[in-house]
């Protein structure tokens, strides 16, 4: 799918729509709510203040940092960049920020066990974010928590702006001939994790661009990966909600950093194929074959990583020594694939599966890579399936991977603790 740019015409029309929409930001008027004044600035909070701040705003994310956390220091900057931003929304939302290590009663009430942490105040009830934490991927993450639950579309270009300014972040569902009240339900429920519209005014040309023939129509768009899926019922709950649930994510996952916070609440068995290396043209082959795969078995989730870089990857997360031990999977089936006529492999891989033809191997701590690297051989791919969403890095992108700064003797050791989703993103 096309995108089309913002910005156009030469470099010096470009330099001045970006200095005037920074000037536009940077020249809200600041005013007072509660006690507290908002000009577009991060709101720095203490404990005597933060029960009025989470009670006086509706929308509020609050940075929860330690002064000697060096991943507080690099989330700073970002923060201060989407406070303006977020701050001129029709809904606002407020930036604040707590030294949790300094004021400990804050921090042991919402159970900040590491640093950065974020959480959503939405009318005074906290939710944990696990977005990203770039300043303006995280400007359109919590766009979501004020925007209507079901857009409604009058008009072509009400489409275009949507998907526009919906971004690539997260996935969209976008109805044509259907009522409202079909989908918001699923609105609401997955609200965090999809857009949902509803399109009431709409042309032929609109159709034939987004490849339906007739109505109603739910066609769900993955901006990031070029992907598109159409639903023409039934739009019963059941099949609309497997609809909604199998389409949150593209055919075939690419496994990192990103990636692996999305696959929290993941219900389905993973289909995990491995390759030595994504560069190489046989392994782009390859993942063409597997979206075929997955494209005919909804009821899994296919993903694939490169040993190459995931190796790269697994290093950035040190995943060495004491980490090793926080590592589980449950491996149900594994198989090698050659290279001929590997759509025929992966098929009889999966029918071996259905057919109960598995060997179950429960591995964790350093065993798992071990496991990892028994099973990759010259010219072989393999395939694994996981019963469970926990694969290597699962929790410990949730829970683990220390920091370790000149530590506060004062400071109890699980407060120091900082989570690689709390890294930069």
């Amino acid at each position: 799918m096309k995108r089309r740019s913002i910005l156009s015409g030469s470099t010096t029309l470009d330099f001045h729509t970006i200095l005037c929409f920074s000037l536009l930001i940077f020249s809200l008027p600041p005013y007072i709510s509660g006690n507290f004044t908002v000009d577009g600035t991060v709101i720095e909070l203490n404990d005597s203040n933060f029960d009025s701040a989470i009670s006086t705003f509706d929308y509020l994310l609050v940075d929860f940092y330690a002064p000697w956390c060096t991943h507080c220091k690099r989330l700073s900057p970002e923060l201060d960049a989407a406070a303006p931003v977020l701050a001129q929304l029709k809904k606002p939302i407020v930036i604040a920020k707590i030294d949790a290590d300094k004021f400990r009663r804050v921090g042991d009430k919402y159970e900040i066990d590491g640093f950065p942490t974020l959480k959503v105040f939405m009318h005074g009830v906290p939710t944990d974010y696990y977005g990203p934490r770039k300043a303006n991927e995280l400007v359109r993450f919590l766009k979501k928590f004020v925007a209507p639950d079901v857009a409604t579309l009058e008009s072509d270009s009400d489409i275009s702006n949507f998907v526009e300014e919906a971004g690539t972040v997260f996935p969209m569902y976008l109805g044509f001939g259907m009522n409202e009240s079909m989908i918001s339900q699923f609105a609401i429920r997955y609200k965090k994790r999809a857009w949902f519209a509803v399109a009431k005014g709409f042309s032929d040309s609109t159709m034939e661009s987004y490849d339906f023939d007739k109505v109603p129509a739910l066609i769900s768009l993955h901006p990031k990966y070029d992907e598109r899926n159409i639903f023409y019922g039934p739009f019963d709950d059941q099949f609309l909600e497997e609809y909604v649930k199998q389409n949150l994510f593209p055919l075939c996952l690419p496994i990192n950093s990103e990636t692996l916070k999305l696959l929290r609440d993941e219900e389905r068995k993973i289909v995990l194929t491995l390759v030595d290396d994504l560069k190489e043209e046989r392994s782009k082959q390859l993942i063409k074959i597997l979206k075929a795969a997955a494209s005919a078995n909804r009821d899994y989730l296919f993903a694939y990583a490169g040993l190459q870089q995931f190796s790269d990857f697994v290093e950035t997360f040190g995943i060495s020594g004491h980490h090793k031990d926080s590592f589980n999977a449950e491996v149900i089936d594994s198989d090698r694939i050659g290279e001929d006529d590997q759509g025929s492999q992966v098929t009889q891989f999966l029918e071996g599966y259905k057919d109960g033809r598995t060997v179950l191997k429960k591995i964790s701590g350093p065993s798992f890579m071990q496991f990892l690297n028994s099973m990759v051989g010259f010219k072989l791919i393999i395939i694994i399936v996981f019963a469970i969403a926990v694969m290597m890095m699962f929790q410990f992108v949730g829970n683990n991977e220390e920091d370790r700064p000149n530590r506060p003797p004062s400071r109890p050791v699980s407060s120091e603790v900082e989570r690689p989703s709390d890294k930069e993103d």
